[in-house]
């Protein structure tokens, strides 16, 4: 397979992904190098890194995704703060998009983030990056009155919180229509929360 240079397009990028997403489910991500991740997609090293500055964002590779619903939710949105990612997170369950938790074939992906201590901080990492992502969003919004800092730190807290029962649930092979139904009720709890707390 030809090699292709540093400048690769999204084309390249969601290769690169695929291949070592593929890796890393079989061998474990402690198992599978940067080098080889390279060599099986066709590119070099220095591509694979122009593309995932970490080696964890190969297999985590979806913060843009999340950083994209976020703004959507406070900028493009017709209702209140809260409602509008109420209706972000239900919309990704819905579409049992990859951000929801309840996308099919994730159990070989939860387990190898399991696996995985460097996965896990950089997951953690990931939070953080979100949680500020939104802060942000929400102070530049001047329709938004609360405290920025407070809903995005208790927003993030708890998505988070919803997946990770999601995930352990989907591991331990339960009935995904009934993971999903629990998932739904779950944010429906997180929302009326935040909306008592902060609303």
């Amino acid at each position: 397979m030809p090699r292709t240079d540093a400048r690769g397009g999204p084309q390249t990028r969601a290769r690169i992904s695929d291949v070592a997403t593929q890796l890393f489910l079989e061998h474990g991500f402690d198992g599978v190098t940067v080098a080889e991740v390279a060599r099986a997609a066709g590119v070099s090293s220095v591509t694979v890194f122009k593309h995932f500055p970490r080696k964890e964002d190969l297999l985590l590779d979806r913060t843009d995704d999340a950083v994209e619903v976020l703004r959507s939710a406070v900028r493009d949105r017709t209702t209140d703060v809260l409602t509008s990612l109420q209706q972000a997170t239900v919309r990704l369950l819905d579409e049992q998009h990859a951000l929801s938790g309840v996308k099919d074939g994730s159990v070989p992906f939860y387990r190898t983030v399991a696996a995985s201590p460097a996965l896990i901080a950089r997951s953690r990492e990931i939070a953080a990056e979100l949680q500020q992502v939104l802060s942000e969003e929400l102070a530049r919004d001047p329709d938004f009155d609360g405290d920025p800092e407070l809903l995005a730190a208790f927003f993030i807290a708890g998505y988070t919180s919803v997946l990770v029962g999601t995930a352990r649930r989907i591991t331990a092979g339960d009935a995904p229509a009934e993971v999903a139904t629990d998932h739904r009720a779950r944010l429906d709890r997180m929302f009326d929360a935040l909306r008592n707390g902060i609303g």
